[in-house]
């Protein structure tokens, strides 16, 4: 039978400085380990099954001899049940890390599924746009919130200061707020319905947003004043002028017109392709263009050093205030994508056009999925002669009671 070892006091435990294996006594297995630089552990010597096995219980001083005393006990309690309490041991921290790692605040979450979806958005401002909203209405009451905790009253406490004075930005929180909260669930962060879903559950709480919003349309001018506006444009110097003018032209919008290049434009087949990444709806469009749409471009320098159609003084892309600053210099209240509108208002009650025709023009998906489904190409033809009625109009100014060509000023 093996000697049992004497039980050492605390004292002497604490001059146990020599490297090596030092058993104390009191439990059996239990020992100070003692490494050649110094450093002091406990470890508990035990038989776990058929396999014996070596389990620290803490660094000495820091866990005292009884301490080690009581850890080693328990230890040894477990292995008499069956349980090796080493693995048991590792088991409860994965489980805590495990935890740790599901613990993400709305902010975390938020920042990731921006990054994670920002490849995919055609526009690079839609991820600034994203962040600027959440940053000045969502993160303050929900960014260091953990998603697994985020309630109704939380989501309730971000909408509700702003639903009635700001609804559309509010409605664009809700749904980011809600995209952020799903994401979260699918990543196993958060359990349960979305307390941010509009469908059956806030569309009971807050008022729709059509009846709090009033729907604000983009200042545009008259039909009949836009051939008087398009002459005095052409008499305004500066590339700002010449990109306001193409995009009145080609119906185009403002980044569009600000982004094109010169790739993009194929000058003898009359025809400006738009590619599905700077397209708003995602979607590759190709514009007509028109005999003054050419004999503007075809006016235009080449600047060395950039391909940009309407480049800045710097060889950059214009910035998005360009063609709104041309406006303002000559007084008129209306914004530049209003044009948009006044051409729907022309091609309505001035010609024949089909609906479908005129929204293809703008690049606009066409609601009807029937009728939808039998546009299969883009109607181009009948697209370029709508171009080149919508051109004549704007080229032709009221005079004397009569409508006089307008000729470009050469100048």
């Amino acid at each position: 039978m093996p000697k049992k070892p004497r039980e050492l006091k605390a004292l002497e435990v604490s001059r146990l400085t020599e490297p090596g294996h030092h058993v104390v006594g009191g439990v059996p297995g239990l020992a100070l380990q003692v490494a050649p630089g110094g450093a002091r552990t406990w470890v508990l010597r035990i038989t776990v099954g058929s396999k014996r096995r070596d389990m620290g219980l803490g660094g000495y001083p820091g866990v005292t001899l009884e301490d080690a005393k009581t850890k080693a006990r328990q230890a040894r309690a477990l292995v008499e049940k069956g349980i090796d309490p080493i693995l048991q041991r590792r088991q409860a921290k994965s489980a805590l890390a495990a935890q740790q790692a599901a613990q993400k605040t709305f902010k975390q979450c938020a920042t990731a599924y921006i990054d994670g979806k920002s490849r995919e958005w055609a526009n690079a401002k839609h991820a600034a746009q994203w962040t600027s909203t959440l940053e000045t209405y969502a993160y303050p009451t929900l960014g260091d919130l953990l998603v697994g905790d985020i309630g109704l009253p939380q989501v309730l406490g971000v909408l509700k200061p702003i639903w009635n004075d700001k609804t559309e930005t509010a409605s664009r929180v809700r749904g980011r707020i809600e995209a952020v909260l799903d994401w979260a669930t699918v990543h196993g962060y958060r359990e349960g319905l979305n307390p941010a879903r509009w469908k059956g559950h806030l569309d009971k709480l807050l008022a729709a947003r059509g009846k709090v919003a009033k729907v604000q349309h983009h200042k545009a001018l008259p039909i009949d004043d836009v051939p008087a506006f398009l002459a005095r444009l052409r008499e305004q110097a500066g590339m700002g002028a010449r990109a306001l003018e193409f995009a009145i032209l080609t119906l185009a919008r403002s980044g569009e017109v600000r982004g094109a290049t010169w790739a993009e434009i194929d000058l003898g087949r009359a025809e400006w392709t738009i590619p599905a990444e700077r397209m708003k709806a995602g979607k590759e469009h190709r514009v007509p263009l028109s005999k003054p749409a050419l004999e503007l471009l075809q006016a235009l320098p080449r600047m060395e050093g950039t391909d940009l159609v309407f480049p800045s003084t710097m060889l950059k892309p214009l910035s998005d205030m360009t063609l709104l600053a041309a406006m303002r210099r000559m007084k008129v209240d209306a914004v530049p994508h209003g044009f948009r509108s006044s051409f729907r208002d022309w091609a309505s009650e001035r010609t024949s056009y089909p609906h479908e025709v005129v929204e293809m023009a703008l690049a606009h998906a066409i609601a009807d999925k029937v009728v939808a489904a039998y546009l299969r190409g883009d109607v181009f033809e009948k697209r370029r002669r709508l171009m080149d009625d919508w051109a004549a109009f704007c080229g032709n100014v009221i005079k004397g009671g009569g409508m006089v060509p307008l000729e470009r000023n050469r100048a």
